[in-house]
């Protein structure tokens, strides 16, 4: 049992990014410029309804406007790509969020690609993934920045630990990974094809957990004094990670909720007020 673990608490680091960001919205206004993030949901997902209004109400609280596009369930690719190219035209629009997951019958890709890279504060295209790489990306996919944003504010070392991230997602294993190999990290991705894996996340230092799946990492797959990043958000506020086996094995570990979701939030908030500053220099 690890002697003490210590409670990433993900509402204490959004709040003092919130805090930071606050100045910055008050600068922004004293020039007539109000930030603005336009969120376009598509159908009728209870859990993303909850995602674009908690988005929604985050931004009213900060003073950014919130302006909510609401589309029908059979909505084609091409109408929504015609509703993105209206807000990248639309000069009071900083940021862009298309919420995820659309319709099956929807091109996601096709719609993500149509957001405007200097508008692309959730960091989904495939450039915005490309400059993220190379370590330049302005938005980095928002729940990646949130991990490191949390490993940053508690002061966790990075550099030369092992991280294990499970999970493969284009907007969150993969650039969370790269992320973490730009800070001097060694990183091992795995997913739902790699064998052994429980032996893989036992080697870890920095266990990243973005599977999708309910309480799935076990608390005998976690080496002694390990950090756990819980990325996972299931029905019944359960991650990815099974909390209770865990906790008295890692040194650090972020609760579900108010772990890394928080944080996610606060770093979209952030890029859109990074977007309007950049627009208006």
């Amino acid at each position: 049992m690890y002697a003490q673990t210590l409670i990433l608490d993900g509402n204490r680091v959004a709040n003092q990014i919130k805090e930071d960001l606050a100045a910055r919205v008050g600068q922004l206004t004293a020039k007539g410029i109000q930030p603005c993030l336009a969120t376009i949901l598509v159908g009728d997902d209870p859990s993303s309804e909850t995602y674009v209004r908690m988005k929604g109400n985050a931004c009213r609280r900060l003073g950014i406007h919130s302006r909510r596009i609401h589309l029908d369930q059979s909505t084609t690719t091409d109408e929504l790509i015609a509703v993105i190219q209206e807000l990248n035209e639309d000069s009071q629009v900083h940021g862009i969020l298309l919420q995820h997951p659309v319709p099956h019958h929807v091109d996601e890709r096709a719609a993500f690609e149509a957001i405007q890279p200097e508008k692309d504060v959730d960091g989904v295209t495939m450039l915005g993934f490309a400059q993220n790489a190379f370590g330049i990306a302005s938005f980095p996919s928002c729940t990646p920045a949130a991990i490191i944003a949390i490993l940053d504010h508690y002061q966790i070392p990075i550099a030369g630990k092992h991280a294990v991230v499970i999970g493969r997602s284009p907007i969150l294993g993969k650039p969370v990974s790269l992320m973490l190999l730009n800070r001097n990290a060694t990183v091992t991705i795995c997913h739902s094809k790699t064998e052994g894996l429980e032996h893989l996340v036992r080697l870890a230092d920095i266990v990243v957990a973005a599977v999708g799946k309910p309480a799935f990492v076990q608390g005998d797959w976690i080496k002694q004094g390990a950090v756990i990043l819980d990325a996972g958000y299931n029905p019944g506020n359960i991650g990815d990670v099974d909390y209770e086996a865990c906790l008295p094995i890692a040194s650090a570990i972020t609760p579900v909720p108010a772990g890394v979701g928080p944080v996610t939030i606060a770093m979209l908030l952030k890029h859109t007020i990074d977007a309007a500053e950049m627009t208006n220099q």
